[in-house]
């Protein structure tokens, strides 16, 4: 009897401890405004409806409405690195635009960092490859982002840019057949998947393959894009970004490609660092005049 009330009562302490089947998942803001430009940790909606995504969340001072630009991340095929991935912050390239009037969100994905979670935009291996399914799969979870932001009140409905960076541009490639009102323009910093195929410098994955996918996601764009890629680029070297750009173009898709110089010891990760967003700042520039120029 005494074994019978022990196990009763463990089974009790368990259905009190345990978490909720059904807990609720919680939208906004998670923390305080800090340093630098008003920093706050945001939690974004993300394809699992029991997963918030983690995002940073950068704006100028003042109530707004700002406009609203999101950056989208890299990514990579490999189960540990993005299991360890540290939060994306995009620092200087969010200071850039800040500084510009906008505010800026930056969406860790599912199945990156501390958002955990499946991996929904796995291509597949080399052989099998499906970067367009891997594309919309990104796209998708952008917009997710974006839509969210849309709806504060301190967020213009319209006008709004993607900045997408490697696999994070490849999405917003993707994202090119979206409503024009709502996103006026993409910039991609050498957007695709499986460059460095099997960790190898400008060795690339079923490129054949990207190459058709990049044609198909062309065909259905209706926001123009600014593709940029760095000299020094090992992963989408500038030739091999120029081919993917023109298949973009030749499906249809509007598209201004840029090569710029050498920028650090890998010019993939450019974006990334203060100096790598000083040496893009006048491309920068011209991609956002169209944005800039439309009054609240």
């Amino acid at each position: 009897m005494r074994l019978f009330n022990i196990l009763a009562l463990l089974s009790l302490l368990a259905l009190l401890t345990a978490p909720p089947l059904c807990a609720q998942v919680t939208f906004g803001a998670s923390g305080e405004e800090g340093e630098p430009f008003r920093r706050q940790e945001w939690r974004v909606p993300s394809p699992d409806s029991d997963i918030a995504a983690h995002a940073l969340l950068f704006r100028p001072f003042g109530a707004g409405p700002f406009r609203l630009a999101v950056i989208a991340h890299a990514s990579t095929q490999n189960v540990l690195r993005r299991a360890q991935m540290p939060q994306p912050e995009y620092r200087a390239l969010a200071a850039f635009l800040v500084a510009r009037g906008f505010a800026v969100l930056v969406p860790e994905r599912l199945g990156h960092g501390a958002t955990g979670g499946r991996y929904v935009e796995d291509q597949g291996g080399c052989d099998e490859a499906d970067y367009a399914r891997s594309g919309r799969a990104t796209a998708g979870e952008i917009s997710l982002a974006l839509d969210h932001l849309r709806k504060q009140d301190f967020i213009r409905r319209d006008g709004a840019i993607v900045v997408g960076h490697s696999a994070g541009g490849w999405g917003a490639l993707g994202l090119a057949n979206a409503d024009p009102k709502a996103i006026s323009a993409i910039t991609v910093f050498a957007p695709g998947r499986g460059g460095h195929a099997d960790d190898e410098p400008n060795r690339i994955c079923a490129p054949h393959t990207l190459l058709a996918a990049a044609a198909e996601f062309g065909k259905a764009a209706r926001i123009p894009v600014t593709w940029l890629v760095a000299g020094n680029d090992s992963y989408f070297p500038p030739a091999f970004s120029k081919s993917l750009a023109d298949a973009f173009r030749g499906g249809g898709g509007k598209v201004d490609f840029r090569a710029l110089p050498a920028a650090g010891s890998e010019g993939h990760w450019m974006i990334e660092t203060e100096a790598g967003v000083k040496a893009a700042s006048s491309e920068l520039e011209r991609a956002l005049k169209p944005a800039l120029a439309k009054k609240p």
